[in-house]
């Protein structure tokens, strides 16, 4: 057991910076740690939160877009492209703001630019806007998919290993439940017979409310810095690459969903749009929920193991929507989606658990202990996040355009779904090859009569 360590010192330098921080301290972390940590976590979701909303916003606007607008189905299906596209790509500078200008201040800056596609949309939302004037306010909408990355990032500093998988569910769960939360409020804006300038005057005021929260109650940590060769070492891991491939399988799925679930109800079921807007919210709600028990169960089982009997349950769950899309059988297509929705929200968890354990393990095979270990796993662990995150996102943007394709070509979604089925079917059989296939003798017996380092082992990351 180490000495007790000291509570973070009070704040400097103009701001909330707490100067030391080590959570795998066990009394240190029951003491103070604990304490700052859920703090901070409750006030990154909240700014997570809304990000998704705004991030998503085009997936329920368009729902509103009639005839007068003249866009066509494809044009709907490219404008959400747009947005996911950008939401992906601005991950990456969003995961290394936070050692750039700490966590609480660049809360405070992202959640405030939210202001920026609110207004925009709430400006040029009416009949008569050029289609490329959406496309453009669009692109400002993704900016709301970067404060994923950078939440992400931020917690995993706040947490020990032995809580990043709940933590980091929870984080991701409680962003990722901004996408039915919109939803949900749309439905009501429609119901009502109002316009979408209302549902974009409702979140105007929570954006203030969550920059404001935000610079009062949370915190900078000073020993996290900005670290280029990490961002260097992450990208030429190989395991930060695999890991983006599987993420786009989870991730990349419920956020793409969560656009196209709508558009693929009118388009190809004929649903008006509070139809479609009754039953949409529901998947990305429960996948949302479920993410922090795919954490959990990924502590508790092993990340890898719970990804892999994942992709399982998804592959089954697209063949169901291949033969309902087959059979125009409105009730099980529903539910094979929300199924779906709910595994993708529980692969999100069980695969973000892997990331920190995967470098952890890569720690100790390098021979370091005790706290250099974890340091060196948070390093890399964190850098890698937000490449890992954007990558995954593109996800997104790789199903709204196999939807457009396959509705030009076949004026229904049943071709995307079969190439969904064959991703899904890579993603197991990666995720089986690289972390749960057992070596073999051969090279169990090189190793136990080598004196290299250890040999990994992924079966429980």
């Amino acid at each position: 057991m180490t000495a007790p360590s000291t509570a973070p010192a009070p704040p400097s330098r103009g701001g909330r910076w707490i100067q030391q921080w080590d959570p795998e301290d066990e009394t240190f972390w029951k003491e103070t740690g604990e304490k700052v940590a859920r703090r901070n976590l409750i006030f990154s979701v909240l700014s997570e939160h809304i990000g998704f909303s705004i991030w998503t916003m085009w997936s329920v606007l368009v729902l509103f877009m009639g005839p007068e607008y003249g866009l066509t189905p494809a044009d709907k299906f490219l404008l959400t492209s747009v947005v996911t596209l950008v939401g992906a790509v601005v991950r990456v500078p969003y995961t290394f703001a936070v050692a750039i200008f700490g966590g609480r201040n660049w809360t405070i800056i992202s959640a405030s630019l939210l202001l920026v596609p609110t207004v925009a949309a709430f400006a040029v939302m009416e009949p008569g806007t050029s289609f490329n004037t959406f496309l453009l306010v669009g692109l400002l909408a993704g900016i709301g998919g970067g404060n994923f990355a950078s939440s992400m990032t931020n917690i995993n500093a706040f947490f020990p290993l032995r809580k990043k998988g709940w933590a980091l569910g929870l984080n991701a769960g409680g962003g990722n439940i901004g996408v039915p939360v919109i939803q949900l409020v749309a439905l009501a804006v429609i119901g009502a017979s109002a316009g979408p300038r209302v549902l974009l005057g409702i979140y105007i005021p929570f954006i203030v409310v969550a920059a404001v929260l935000a610079a009062l109650y949370m915190d900078n940590i000073e020993n996290v810095k900005n670290d280029t060769g990490a961002a260097k070492d992450a990208a030429k891991d190989a395991h930060t690459w695999i890991m983006s491939f599987l993420y786009i399988g989870t991730f990349g799925s419920f956020i793409g969903y969560s656009f196209a679930f709508g558009q693929v109800l009118t388009n190809q079921f004929g649903r008006t749009p509070l139809e479609a807007a009754y039953v949409t919210f529901i998947g990305p709600l429960l996948g949302s929920l479920i993410r922090p028990l795919g954490g959990w169960l990924a502590d508790k089982y092993g990340g890898a193991k719970i990804t892999l009997y994942n992709y399982v349950g998804m592959g089954v769950a697209t063949a169901v929507l291949i033969a309902a899309s087959m059979e125009k059988s409105l009730a099980l297509f529903t539910v094979a989606f929300v199924v779906l929705f709910v595994l993708t929200g529980l692969g999100n968890g069980s695969t973000y658990k892997m990331i920190p354990g995967i470098f952890q393990n890569k720690a100790l095979a390098k021979g370091l202990q005790g706290e250099e270990a974890a340091a060196w796993g948070r390093r890399l662990s964190g850098a890698s996040m937000g490449l890992i995150g954007a990558v995954g996102a593109l996800g997104g943007v790789g199903i709204n355009l196999a939807f457009r394709q396959s509705f030009l070509s076949y004026g229904s979604g049943t071709g995307a779904f079969v190439a969904f089925l064959a991703f899904y079917a890579a993603c197991f059989a990666v995720t089986w090859a690289v972390y749960l296939r057992r070596p073999s003798a051969r090279a169990q017996a090189e190793s136990a009569t080598s004196e290299a380092k250890p040999q990994l082992s992924y079966a429980e990351v």
